[in-house]
C-alpha cells in the first residue's frame, strides 16, 4: 500500500539542516513543542491570514492538532516540521508538506514564523531548506505554495525562493476568522527543473542534509 512506500521515501523521522536552522519533526508527547504550537496557532498575525479548518484554541486542541499531523507522517500525506535555531535549539517556527501526491509527485507547502523570531529570514530560509528536500529526496516534481491576497511578505518570500506566481485563486480561502465566507489567494509553484534561487548569502540555495 502507498503509506508503506511514504515511509520509505521520507525515513520515519526526518530531520534536515542548513541555513543555520534545525527542521525536525513535531512531538505531540513533548509540552514545549505542545505549548510552542498553541502559541503559533493563536498568534493575532497568524490568525490575521490563515483561518484552519479547526481552530487551536488549548493546550488540548494544539496536542490533537499535533497527533493529527503525526498521523499524516506516518501515512507519508504530510510532512510537519519545527523549525529551530541550529545552534540553540530555539523554536522559531513551522514549515509542512502537505498534500502530498507520489502518483503526480506534487506537493504543497505552508509555514509561519513565531512573532519573536520574525525580520531574521527566517521563512526564506525554512523554505529553501524544505523545498529542496522535497524536489530532491522526496522526489517531488512540484510544489505548491497559495496565501491570501493581500500577504505581500509571504509572496516576497515565495519569489524569493523560487516559487513563480502562477495567479488567483478565486474565493479558495477562508476569510479571517470565518469558515462561511472566502477569499482569493495567490498562487505560486515551483518546479524541479526550475534554476536553484540564490540562498540568503548569495549562493545556492539548496543547501541541506537530512537524517
Amino acid at each position: 500500500m502507498a503509506p508503506i512506500r511514504d515511509r520509505s521515501r521520507t525515513g520515519s523521522h526526518p530531520e534536515l539542516h542548513g541555513h543555520g536552522l534545525r527542521l525536525r519533526l513535531w512531538d505531540a508527547g513533548s509540552g514545549a513543542d505542545v505549548d510552542t504550537w498553541l502559541r503559533g496557532m493563536r498568534d493575532p498575525e497568524f490568525r490575521r491570514w490563515n483561518t484552519p479548518l479547526r481552530l487551536v484554541t488549548d493546550r488540548a486542541s494544539a496536542r490533537e492538532s499535533l497527533l493529527a499531523r503525526a498521523q499524516s507522517a506516518v501515512e507519508g500525506t504530510s510532512m510537519s516540521f519545527r523549525v529551530a535555531d541550529a545552534r540553540t535549539d530555539a523554536p522559531l517556527g513551522h514549515i509542512g508538506v502537505n498534500e502530498i501526491k507520489y502518483h503526480l509527485k506534487v506537493a504543497r507547502v505552508g509555514y509561519w514564523v513565531l512573532p519573536e523570531a520574525r525580520g531574521q529570514g527566517v521563512a526564506t530560509r525554512a523554505l529553501l531548506l524544505t523545498a529542496h528536500w522535497a524536489l530532491t529526496e522526496l522526489g517531488m516534481h512540484r510544489l505548491e505554495l497559495d496565501h491570501a491576497v493581500g500577504h505581500d511578505v509571504s509572496c516576497r518570500i515565495a519569489e524569493r525562493c523560487g516559487f513563480a506566481q502562477e495567479g488567483t485563486l478565486r474565493g479558495a480561502i477562508f476569510q479571517e476568522g470565518r469558515h462561511d465566507a472566502f477569499r482569493d489567494a495567490h498562487l505560486h509553484a515551483r518546479l524541479a527543473t526550475d534554476p536553484e534561487p540564490a540562498g540568503p548569502g548569495g549562493g545556492p540555495g539548496g543547501q541541506s542534509t537530512a537524517e
